[in-house]
């Protein structure tokens, strides 16, 4: 069903070993159906102008800017295969199976049709027409023309009382909108990275009544979705190259931070010795809760972290508080061996107290058995009686509600 291309099957082959590693790594497991996808189709056809070990990299291509920012890209190998995977595991099976991936770019469209056979369908959309345009184009070289390419505005519907067994959404999203529950099957599963509190994560969720419920969880990064489901990130910056992401409407007025982290530091640590596969995106999750009416993001270039101007425990996106001056951060792990403890920095006129309340919600979770999320999923007019137990976070188009067990969707330590 594909076609190959002189020198791509041993990268190709090196490529999925390496993702068979990496989920090792992280206590996954590659399924053999995925596998046998990746092993299938021509990555370097759906990378056109890109060196051919370039595309066979474990890091996402990006095929379309609007200035310096990324608008459309091929995802990263590893993202695709743990999506997919989340969407076999939550599913059962995905032979037969009518699919649905929002946000194209052809590669992942093609991993579908491969998963879902001959008695399966892909219909593939982007609200972007030089997107879908060039995913056509790449899926017709690679020999796949049985897969719908639509260009449309995937926040309404496709196509008027058509409904999927999967769906599957390849940007990152700050809502769900109610057309992505209604195209769903009775037994159907959403995939979808959703941000919430500044960082996204990508969940499988399956389709019960009118509500969604959690399978799976992982850490990812995305392209935001465009068109009337998008919802810009605001950055307010408190430094050179460190900034604070504002994501669920939060109103903080630059005054408030101006020199702050001028101010001297306090630390505080919780006195836990951890082991390396702990899953502290769950961690990060419990404190946005928690904290949640000071809660903010940091977020730090490369240079500000090496110049040591703040330390967090990820650049990308570490839980924050900000209250009356004072703001606090998780902070990079204090390691000894090869286990760590967990700390807070702090800046301001309550710095010791702050980083000492972020560390007792740190302690907490550890005291809990390190649970992970799960995530219900319900139309915004849900009234509050209706609601499980659960930290409450309300969207344009539904409200999302937030538990921890240590048991509730996956092993512990999964990231």
């Amino acid at each position: 069903m594909s076609v190959g291309t002189v020198g791509s099957e041993d990268l190709r082959n090196e490529m999925v070993d390496r993702l068979a590693a990496d989920h090792r790594g992280k206590g996954l497991t590659l399924r053999p159906e995925v596998e046998a996808a990746l092993r299938t189709v021509p990555r370097e056809l759906y990378t056109p102008g890109v060196p051919l070990k370039e595309a066979y990299e474990n890091t996402a291509v990006v095929t379309k800017r609007r200035g310096e920012e990324s608008i459309s890209s091929v995802s990263a190998p590893f993202l695709i295969a743990e999506m997919l995977g989340q969407a076999a595991n939550a599913l059962g099976d995905l032979r037969g199976r009518h699919a649905l991936e929002i946000g194209s770019g052809g590669y992942n469209a093609s991993l579908l049709r491969e998963l879902v056979g001959p008695s399966g369908s892909v219909t593939t959309v982007d609200i972007d027409p030089e997107v879908t345009d060039r995913a056509a184009s790449c899926l017709a070289a690679a020999g796949y023309n049985d897969v719908t390419v639509v260009c449309a505005d995937a926040e309404h519907p496709i196509e008027a009382g058509r409904r999927y067994d999967l769906i599957i959404v390849t940007a990152g999203a700050w809502d769900i909108p109610p057309a992505w529950r209604d195209q769903l099957t009775d037994s159907g599963v959403l995939v979808v990275p959703l941000r919430m509190f500044g960082t996204t994560r990508s969940w499988a969720l399956r389709h019960s009544g009118d509500r969604l419920i959690s399978h799976s969880r992982r850490l990812c990064g995305f392209v935001p979705v465009q068109g009337d489901g998008a919802s810009a990130i605001r950055y307010l910056d408190i430094a050179d190259g460190v900034h604070l992401r504002l994501d669920e409407g939060e109103q903080i007025a630059p005054a408030c931070v101006e020199g702050i982290l001028a101010r001297p530091r306090q630390e505080a640590w919780a006195g836990v010795s951890l082991p390396p596969r702990t899953a502290l995106p769950d961690l990060d999750m419990w404190l946005a809760t928690r904290l949640r009416e000071e809660s903010v993001t940091l977020s730090a270039q490369e240079e500000a972290v090496a110049s040591g101007i703040v330390a967090p425990a990820w650049r990308f996106g570490t839980p924050a508080t900000l209250h009356d001056g004072t703001f606090a951060y998780r902070s990079e792990l204090r390691w000894t061996d090869r286990r760590f403890d967990l700390g807070a920095y702090a800046h301001g006129p309550a710095a010791a107290a702050a980083a000492g309340r972020m560390v007792e919600h740190m302690r907490a979770w550890v005291d809990a058995g390190c649970p992970a999320p799960a995530l219900e999923v319900v139309p915004a007019r849900t009234p509050d009686g209706d609601l499980p137990d659960g930290a409450v976070l309300d969207k344009r188009h539904s409200r999302l509600i937030l538990t921890f067990n240590a048991t509730s969707i996956e092993k512990k330590g999964t990231p």
